[in-house]
């Protein structure tokens, strides 16, 4: 009988790879002794260690941390890091986990992606996800996932707070669609990508069940809220002064801003079936989302 694949989550303190790994031991039934979970700071998830999960001090700004991080694992998840603020340290980050994953001898590396992170995209940091697929498939691993995830539905309440309390939602998307998805149905995805036995190269998009505007979504978000929130259109230079003046340092405003000029051409848009194929299900709609998230909502 072969072997049962030991299992690791890298950015496992993080939102995305503690719900992979919440899943995989609670509803997956991995063994505890066959997850590896690595993160700069392992205090952090000593209840995980506590089960009997393997916890590793990985920082991939220090790439000498990343061999005894990574010994051991068969299959590894490679969740994205959140390094936007210095240009190009999120690609950097990336190669040097994939370089380690290689001299660890990881038979496969399910990677979280974007949609459409080709060359001329307009967002700003589409670039690093695909040099990182790049990088993937130049590897010479044995097998790799890629996962295009669709945006969160959870990125609203990055900006629910100032929306609501202004009445006022500044867009430079025009009517450009967004199908997003939930975070947990994404790290679900994750979570079965990794322990499954799928060995080639594959590249899926993960999308929600539907696709909506910016003024679709803030209809449903006020009509969920209470309160009345009118979207206005902006140009992208103005939306990214905006988020300047509120206090974003470097070129974060540029890159937010972008997210706008990515939807208004289009690259979220696309809705797929790939979720259900892999999962076996289908996403949460976003109403329900927004239904289950109710009092949150109307309190922010």
């Amino acid at each position: 009988m072969p072997t049962a694949p030991t299992l690791l989550v890298t950015g496992a303190s993080g939102h995305l790879g503690r719900a992979a790994l919440d899943y995989l031991l609670d509803q997956a039934g991995v063994p505890p002794a066959r997850l590896i979970a690595t993160t700069r700071d392992p205090a952090r998830l000593q209840d995980l260690a506590a089960r009997g999960v393997q916890v590793r001090a990985a920082d991939f700004d220090r790439p000498q941390t990343l061999d005894a991080a990574f010994a051991g694992a068969d299959r590894l998840l490679l969740v994205s890091t959140d390094s936007l603020l210095e240009p190009g340290q999120r690609l950097r980050q990336h190669r040097e986990a994939i370089d380690a994953a290689v001299r660890a001898g990881v038979g496969h590396v399910v990677y979280t992606s974007m949609p459409k992170p080709e060359p001329g995209s307009p967002l700003l940091f589409a670039a690093d996800h695909y040099g990182t697929e790049q990088a993937l498939a130049g590897s010479g691993l044995a097998g790799w996932t890629v996962l295009r995830n669709a945006w969160y539905f959870e990125n609203l309440f990055q900006s629910l707070h100032q929306v609501l309390a202004g009445g006022r939602w500044y867009s430079a998307a025009g009517e450009g669609r967004i199908a997003h998805i939930a975070r947990q149905d994404l790290a679900e995805a994750a979570a079965i990508a990794l322990a499954s036995d799928f060995a080639g190269t594959r590249t899926l998009t993960l999308t929600g069940s539907e696709a909506f505007t910016t003024r679709e979504i803030a209809a449903l978000v006020a009509a969920t809220a209470g309160k009345p929130i009118e979207v206005v259109d902006v140009p992208v230079a103005v939306l990214a002064d905006g988020m300047r003046q509120a206090g974003l340092p470097g070129q974060l405003p540029e890159v937010f801003a972008s997210f706008d000029s990515n939807t208004a051409a289009g690259g979220l848009a696309e809705v797929t079936a790939d979720f259900q194929a892999l999962t076996g299900r289908a996403p949460l709609p976003y109403r329900q989302w927004l239904e289950r998230n109710r009092q949150v909502i109307a309190a922010a």
